[in-house]
């Protein structure tokens, strides 16, 4: 071994050493153990939580967790709050979930099914485990659950506008107005949910829902109000692959229009993980400091399916625009 060699193998095994003595708190990402995907953070009272799928086979798919923090660091999670014997027309996958408080009930929001339509190549006219399904509700007491299904059926198992029914995102306005938005292949709706949540109120066209499908847009939709802006994001790119990231608009009301402004996620050469997407965002209560809560893929990983939660900084221009977000390991820290 030639002194050249030999120095940088000790530089290298130095550099393990150093991130093996770092104190856990310095390492907080992944935010919580397991193959988890699609998180949803919000923020209950005094305390965080995030919802996530469950990352695996569509077979196994059949269950949600959600994870609970007072801190950001220290993680409890309540297992199986809501699964596939609570919602009897449930068949072939559960994913994606939003969540929202209104009147002391927890309403969660899901994908089921993978539900395809007889034009798409994916749609198997001989095995109908994917013909019915799309945008459920559950509700509970707490937003630990126990969830039960709210209506016995789908909220929304139609295809409007060429939109798959799924990744819903329900954002209530200052106004009062429930906004939903949601859409997969590349189609996004919004809708407004009715009093009790069974339902939407018609546009004054009288139509159930608006396409607003942004450049670039193909799932995953988020809002958030900053400061008088709307911020409308969403997931480009393939999810089973390194392509995947987040981009926005901004707009002043949450009908748009939304002109894409360019991505502020996304795995670049050299990054610590890959396929970064389908994410969240939250607002550290009485503060402008804003957390966004995402999946993205360790490296080395092959799997389409291994996927963890992490959260990193989400930090503005004068301009209120987003700055590019760093992937890092060391995440957001203690509140």
């Amino acid at each position: 071994m030639n002194t050249k060699t030999l120095t940088l193998l000790i530089c290298y095994l130095y550099g393990v050493v150093l991130v093996a003595q770092q104190p856990k708190e310095n390492l907080n990402n992944p935010i919580f153990e397991g193959w988890y995907a699609d998180p949803e953070g919000v923020v209950f009272g005094d305390t965080y939580w995030v919802y996530p799928t469950f990352s695996d086979d569509y077979d196994k798919q059949l269950h949600f967790d959600a994870f609970s923090s007072k801190d950001l660091v220290n993680w409890e999670k309540h297992e199986r709050i809501l699964d596939t014997t609570k919602i009897k027309w449930l068949r072939q996958a559960l994913w994606a979930p939003s969540i929202i408080e209104k009147d002391s009930k927890y309403y969660l929001f899901f994908g089921a099914n993978d539900i395809q339509r007889p034009e798409r190549s994916s749609y198997d006219p001989n095995n109908d485990i994917n013909h019915y399904g799309g945008i459920g509700v559950a509700v509970a007491d707490n937003p630990g659950g126990p969830f039960t299904d709210y209506l016995g059926k789908p909220l929304i198992s139609d295809f409007y506008n060429n939109a798959q029914p799924i990744d819903q995102f329900v954002f209530k306005d200052v106004d009062g107005t429930y906004y939903f938005f949601y859409g997969g292949w590349s189609h996004c709706n919004l809708g407004r949910l009715n009093e009790d949540f069974t339902g939407f109120e018609p546009w004054e066209d009288g139509s159930l829902f608006k396409e607003l499908t942004p450049e670039g847009y193909v799932e995953g939709p988020f809002m958030f109000f900053r400061n008088g802006i709307y911020y409308f994001m969403w997931s480009e790119g393939n999810w089973t692959d390194g392509s995947y990231k987040v981009a926005y608009a901004m707009a002043d009301k949450p009908t748009g229009p939304y002109d894409r402004i360019g991505t502020i996620l996304e795995s670049k050469e050299g990054d610590i993980a890959t396929g970064a997407g389908h994410h969240s965002v939250i607002n550290k209560p009485g503060t402008d400091e804003w957390i966004i809560v995402y999946h993205r893929r360790p490296i080395p990983n092959e799997d389409r399916d291994h996927r963890v939660t992490c959260m990193d900084k989400m930090e503005f221009n004068p301009d209120g625009t987003i700055k590019p977000v760093i992937m890092t390991f060391e995440g957001v820290g203690k509140k």
